[in-house]
């Protein structure tokens, strides 16, 4: 059955693309076809950055039509208001467009050995789209290395005034990259007082923990509510058990026993 697609030129359009191909290559099977040509000259320009999925697929097959082209037939793909494409218009790519340009004829009155260029130099343009290709494989491949932790953070209010509920939502309101709040609780500390402990989860390359603390958790407007964090519990995550982690904390069911544990790994999370 043909994968179907509308609107590709607008917010709503890139987005549904942008889902599909959040676990795809490309458009269909697993190797560059007609659909995938098809699709792209739907687009009338390079989607923006925010469409992480479709500007990965767009570049590889912009990089695919400079350098090789598409020969694959697809299992069809439909597109309203544009045609598909035909295979013999997705074969090979424009000359123009190749990397090393041929000469194959020289001019009437010229036979000279040096009107033959089999060896096109690259352009700027050139070298700068393959650069960019080369660091965005790098950055990729970084991002794939990267580690994972489990944190337990305890954090403590000024007095038994504060307002319990208002200090959980002023440490929630802290996003960034790669940081993953979980589940938490509260636990008395004595005269009225209750900390809060609340898990989180890290991308080791993307968030410090001591960072987190020092310049957003205990700086304002947040210390209004925050006077310290302690870390009672760091663990790293093994990569085969990131994802079952993250749906651990995600159903997990409150209030939390004490003395639980979390078995991550060949590290387990220490009990509380």
């Amino acid at each position: 059955m043909a994968v179907a697609f509308s609107d590709l030129n607008s917010a709503a359009g890139l987005k549904k693309l942008d889902e599909y191909l959040l676990t795809r290559s490309y458009i269909t099977g697993y190797q560059a076809s007609k659909d995938d040509i098809t699709v792209h000259a739907a687009l009338s320009k390079a989607p923006s950055a925010e469409f992480v999925n479709v500007s990965r697929w767009y570049n590889h097959i912009e990089a695919l039509l400079r350098i090789s082209g598409v020969s694959g037939d697809g299992c069809g793909v439909i597109v309203e208001g544009f045609a598909p494409i035909a295979r013999e218009a997705t074969a090979t790519p424009p000359v123009s467009d190749t990397r090393a340009s041929i000469t194959l004829y020289a001019p009437a009155d010229d036979e000279d050995d040096d009107d033959v260029d089999l060896f096109g130099e690259e352009t700027e343009e050139e070298k700068k789209a393959a650069e960019e290709r080369a660091a965005a494989v790098k950055a990729s491949a970084k991002k794939k290395e990267s580690g994972k932790s489990s944190v337990l953070l305890d954090v403590k209010p000024w007095d038994d005034e504060t307002d319990m509920k208002k200090l959980e939502e002023a440490v929630r309101s802290v996003q960034q990259e790669g940081l993953f709040w979980g589940a938490s609780k509260l636990v008395p500390v004595g005269y009225g007082i209750k900390k809060l402990q609340i898990m989180l989860t890290i991308v080791d390359d993307l968030v410090s923990v001591d960072t987190l603390i020092e310049e957003r958790l205990t700086e304002e407007p947040i210390n209004e509510y925050v006077q310290s964090c302690d870390i009672v519990a760091f663990n790293k995550i093994c990569k085969s058990t990131f994802f079952s982690f993250q749906s651990i904390i995600a159903n997990i069911q409150l209030p939390f026993v004490d003395s639980m544990a979390f078995p991550l790994c060949t590290y387990g999370f220490y009990g509380i």
